[in-house]
Formats: structure tokens, sequence, C-alpha cells
């Protein structure tokens, strides 16, 4: 799907199904130098049981036209407009690492627009270190190979997604030169900028009025588990209900645990599900 979204082109994959307005909408937001590519497996789910599924492709990213935006907030901002654009009020919003800060920032600062909020691998705050920062402005090639490697913390997950066979750390590396390739100059150091910067999110956590599960990796080198305690805190502070969930597997949640990660969204947000088409 391709709409127009504050005068530029924005993409959504949508699961092989058409938008119905009819239907309650799963949005699902990409982390840094990835595209909507990585939730192929559970966007698509959702889309044949009882969902809108909408992928985003962030601005500058693949099929967005650019630019990037350079901060957490104006991100979550170009996602509001997205859905003002399809006319949806309010939706199931999930996000992988850059991308759990974006629907942090959106369900915080737009409370009636966020059903339910999944943080997939998420950290608060999320930084980065110089080096990464410096490599990723300067080196692209050494930080997408060393972003890939931290990625996964296994060679060949089990069944893999998409299929049993597929090389994970290849299939990534890939993406990850993909989107370099199609987008402006410096897009790695501008997504990992805006985790960097972004100082909001124990505020945010605080405004939540929606249900909230994390989904985190208990071998997750970039954003392991006990960087979301400071988030659990906040969220137990502000009385918000929450749950989280711990998979085996790293920071690639959605191709080292494909189906566990599946799961864990979709139960969570099965109480929005309309009744899946015949």
């Amino acid at each position: 799907m391709i709409v127009d979204v504050l005068g530029k082109r924005a993409y959504a994959y949508t699961g092989g199904r058409p938008f119905d307005p009819a239907l309650p909408s799963a949005v699902f937001v990409h982390g840094a130098q990835h595209d909507h590519s990585v939730w192929a497996l559970q966007s698509r789910y959702f889309a044949h049981h009882g969902f809108n599924a909408l992928a985003v492709d962030l601005p500058g990213h693949c099929r967005s036209a650019g630019p990037a935006a350079k901060s957490i907030g104006a991100l979550a901002d170009w996602l509001a407009a997205f859905l003002d654009t399809l006319g949806v009020t309010s939706a199931f919003v999930a996000g992988h690492s850059m991308g759990s800060l974006v629907a942090l920032d959106f369900a915080g600062r737009y409370p009636t627009r966020a059903a339910r909020v999944a943080l997939v691998a998420t950290a608060v705050p999320m930084t980065v270190s110089d080096a990464l920062l410096d490599a990723a402005l300067h080196r692209e090639a050494e930080a997408i190979a060393l972003v890939n490697r931290w990625s996964h913390s296994t060679i060949a997950a089990k069944p893999s997604c998409p299929g049993p066979g597929f090389w994970l750390h290849g299939v990534n590396q890939r993406l990850m030169e993909r989107v370099a390739a199609a987008g402006e100059p410096g897009l790695f150091h501008t997504d990992f900028s805006a985790c960097n910067g972004y100082a909001e999110g124990l505020e945010r956590a605080g405004q939540l009025r929606c249900p909230v599960r994390l989904v985190l990796g208990s071998k997750d080198a970039m954003t392991p588990p006990k960087a979301a305690r400071g988030l659990v805190e906040a969220l137990a502070a502000a009385g918000a209900q929450f749950e989280a969930v711990t998979l085996d597997a790293g920071h690639a949640l959605m191709s080292e645990a494909p189906d566990a990660t599946l799961e864990a969204l979709f139960a969570f947000a099965r109480p929005l599900q309309a009744s899946p088409p015949s």
C-alpha cells in the first residue's frame, strides 16, 4: 500500500490483503537500517486473522520517501499522520528496537490512539556508543557487519524464517545494505542518533493508558533484558497494565524465534481481533 503522508510517499506492507476500514489495525514499526520486511511472517499472519496489517517503511527507508526523521518524536508524529491518512483512530502497535521507541513515544503522546503496545527488543534509554555512531557515519559497511553480528545469537536458528536453510546473517546483512543503497547518505547514523538522543522514554511510559507487552530476547546483546529495567520500573510506578515475555533468541527476535514472537504478539493483540475472514 502506498499513501501520501504529509506530502510524501509512504509505504506499508499489508500482508497480501487490501486495507479494510471495518477491521482493527495492527501497525508494525521496524528498527534502524531496516524496513517492513523484518515483519513479513508476523504481519502476514495478522492480515489473515482479522486485522489490517500495516508494516510501515519509516521515512527515508526503502519505499517511503525521505528525508529520514532525525528524532523519535518526529517518527511518532509521522506514524500518527500515517494513521490519519487511513482514518485509523486506534491501533495495536508493535515496534522492534528503534521501532519500539517510536511505538512507546506514539502511545505516550497519543494515548487514545494506541489500543495495545508491544515493545520488542527494547531498552530505555537506548544508548549507542560513540564508536558505533562514528562507524555508522564514516564506515557504514563496518557498522552494518558489527550490528549484524551482534543481532544474532546463533548461526542458523530453527525452524528459521522464512524457512529452514535460510542464512539469517546473510539475509539481514543484505537487507541493511539494500536499505543503505536506497536511502540517503548517513541513514544508519541518523537512525542511531535518534535512538541515542531519545530522552523522553521513561516520561512516555508514565503516560501510557493501554496494556503493554515487552518481548525480550534472553540472548540479546544489543538490548539485553536488563536494559529494560528502567522501563519496567516506570511502568510499574505509573500503575500501567504490563507484562514481559522473554524468548530464547538474540536481538533479531522476528527471525531467530519467528513462531514464538508471533505467538507473543498475536496472543496479546487477540482481544482486539475481528472475526477472521473465511
